[in-house]
């Protein structure tokens, strides 16, 4: 991999689980009547062919971790288990109560937070609420994210038992001075057992999450750490690059940027990894994430089945998305909306028999041709505009700001269609960026993205 390009295209940028980013939405409130349009008008044309897709963000941890920086709830006490399945279960009712037919359920992704903070029996609870109102898609997929220290055995068998065949697990790092600094506590050991009792059980999908440029992290240990990865042979690998940001997540306060690699050593550390992992038998099939080539992720990039929604990548192409709980952003493919972002007006708005949401975003003609620009490219890495339906000033736009990675040979641009080259794959979020009209039209003058490196 060119050092010098890393560098050279090392900027701050998106991570394009949609278009236009979060940032860049509506600032007008979306009101609720007409996001229950949208979501009835997408479910008519969608529920009987694809179904659609379920993200319930689970959003209790025990401990803070200080590199984290989802939207999380630090407590100990498992109390607040039940009246948070409640209101999940109350907010898929009122989402059933205005759809016109039973949901056929294609996909369920769990997240955090830390899903398995719950336990078992609440899990189950939770997901056969979701099913008493729905039909399960016979092509279903159903994914959950696990701590290794809390996913016991029991967590394991129940989520299968109720479907569940995808695993990720939070590795980040194996170096416990690391894990002691970002406040992890977990083993080696305890990875590898949820990763073989898990395949034991039957899943057909294990993924690692794994961090790079974290505190005090160095090549020669992130290399060690590839290594173990590599002997427990996950399916996929998702390669994280650390974004530091105390003044949004206070956490991260716990060290300083002196503790973190320069971009110099945050690159070796990437280089090293993507050049370990590629050996070992990994494919780059998108932004940050590798897959073996018997995995479904690779088998779908292969055959241009691909998609990427806000849950990241997926074999499941749905264009309805329904997100449940604190913080959770439901996509209608016209239009999105983000649910509160603290529990108490989250519980307050259900108790007003209300949908939760806050903010949303509608979008315009040029919004969804960029759209699905951005999409072909990180999920097929090529795009074309054959059509006038795909074409619009902002793509020419976007066209004449690829000339740099053009000569650098990241992209070949012929009449009517784009191709990223194997060069270019690394480089898949600068590529992106180009086609963010939205983010030219209004550069931040503040960091409210993390490095593309």
């Amino acid at each position: 991999m060119n050092t010098h390009l890393l560098q050279k295209y090392n900027v701050p940028g998106p991570r394009y689980t949609s278009y236009p980013t979060v940032p860049y939405w509506d600032k007008t409130e979306l009101a609720e009547s007409r996001w229950k349009d949208l979501v009835k008008d997408t479910f008519e044309v969608s529920n009987a062919t694809e179904g659609i897709s379920l993200y319930l963000h689970l959003p209790f941890c025990e401990s803070l971790c200080t590199y984290c920086g989802c939207n999380t709830r630090i407590t100990v006490n498992h109390k607040v288990e039940q009246p948070y399945i409640t209101a999940l279960l109350k907010e898929w009712q009122l989402y059933v109560d205005f759809l016109p037919a039973r949901p056929q359920i294609r996909e369920i992704h769990l997240g955090g937070g830390t899903p398995t903070f719950f336990s078992p029996d609440n899990l189950r609870t939770l997901i056969n609420g979701l099913f008493e109102k729905a039909d399960i898609h016979p092509q279903h997929e159903f994914g959950f994210e696990a701590h290794p220290a809390s996913t016991t055995d029991e967590h394991l068998q129940t989520l299968y038992d109720l479907g569940f065949k995808r695993i990720s697990i939070g590795v980040q790092d194996f170096n416990p001075i690391i894990l002691e600094l970002i406040n992890r506590p977990q083993t080696y050991h305890q990875v590898k057992h949820v990763t073989e009792k898990a395949r034991e059980i039957g899943y057909t999908s294990v993924n690692f999450d794994l961090v790079y440029g974290l505190p005090q992290q160095r090549v020669c240990g992130m290399t060690q750490t590839i290594g173990e990865v590599i002997q427990l042979r996950p399916d996929r690998i998702a390669l994280y690059s650390y974004a530091h940001v105390p003044w949004i997540k206070p956490g991260q306060r716990k060290f300083t940027e002196a503790d973190l690699p320069d971009a110099a050593k945050k690159l070796a550390i990437y280089e090293a990894c993507c050049g370990a992992l590629e050996l070992a038998g990994y494919t780059d099939i998108g932004m940050d994430h590798f897959s073996l080539k018997t995995d479904s992720l690779y088998e779908a990039l292969e055959q241009k089945k691909l998609h990427r929604n806000f849950m990241g990548y997926t074999t499941t192409q749905t264009r309805l998305l329904i997100g449940l709980g604190v913080s959770a952003i439901s996509d209608c493919w016209w239009g999105y909306a983000q649910n509160e972002k603290t529990v108490e007006k989250y519980y307050e708005r259900l108790k007003n028999n209300e949908l939760p949401t806050f903010r949303g975003h509608i979008l315009t003609r040029s919004d969804l041709i960029l759209r699905r620009h951005i999409l072909q490219l990180m999920c097929h890495f090529e795009t074309g505009w054959f059509d006038t339906k795909e074409q619009c000033q902002e793509l020419y736009e976007a066209l004449s700001r690829l000339e740099e990675p053009e000569k650098d040979g990241l992209v070949l641009i012929e009449p009517y269609h784009l191709k990223v080259t194997p060069k270019g794959r690394a480089f898949i979020r600068n590529i992106s960026m180009a086609f963010d009209a939205r983010l030219w039209d209004d550069v931040p003058q503040t960091a409210i993205f993390s490095q593309t490196f």
